[in-house]
């Protein structure tokens, strides 16, 4: 990467101490850490709730949320994420929408594969009541055994895969 492009993009470790404050923030200010997935589930729940409304509250998963499941701490957080991107992007005239993929692969099977990976995962997520980020920043913070393990277990996975993809991004 050149040096132009890099100078847009923030410290990586400004970064990594900005979120450790915002999760310090978060433990001293409401007792909790930080997560995503609980925020995507509780936007589900609202968008079934425009829909069928008895239907999502006699919902054994979504009816525990009440009448009012955007009233949530995640929620507001999950916005911020999107705002804040949006916003570091802007500043940094980063957005140019593109889809990133190698010459020789479709660009439909991307995006079908780009969705199909984002649905099992958002699923597995909530399958395990929580996703990598409050598994691996919130459960590490709190110096969980589990957490540590599963953060060793996806760099294992991370570069065990990417050796049987490296061919394919070489363009």
């Amino acid at each position: 990467m050149n040096e132009e492009k890099q100078s847009h993009y923030m410290n990586p470790y400004l970064a990594g101490l900005c979120l450790g404050l915002v999760l310090l923030t978060s433990f001293a200010v409401l007792g909790v850490g930080l997560g995503a997935s609980a925020g995507l589930a509780r936007l589900g729940a609202c968008v079934t709730m425009c829909v069928a409304r008895t239907h999502t509250l006699a919902s054994e998963y979504f009816g525990a949320w009440g009448e009012h499941p955007m009233r949530y701490y995640l929620v507001y957080m999950l916005i911020g994420v999107f705002v804040g991107g949006l916003f570091s992007a802007l500043l940094a005239r980063r957005i140019k929408p593109s889809l990133e993929r190698a010459t020789g692969f479709p660009a439909g099977l991307r995006v079908l594969l780009a969705l199909v990976g984002g649905f099992l995962v958002g699923f597995a997520s909530r399958l395990a009541s929580g996703c990598t980020s409050g598994q691996a920043l919130t459960g590490s913070a709190q110096l969980m055994t589990g957490s540590f393990l599963f953060l060793i277990c996806i760099f294992i996975g991370g570069y065990g895969a990417a050796w049987f993809v490296r061919r394919q991004w070489n363009d």
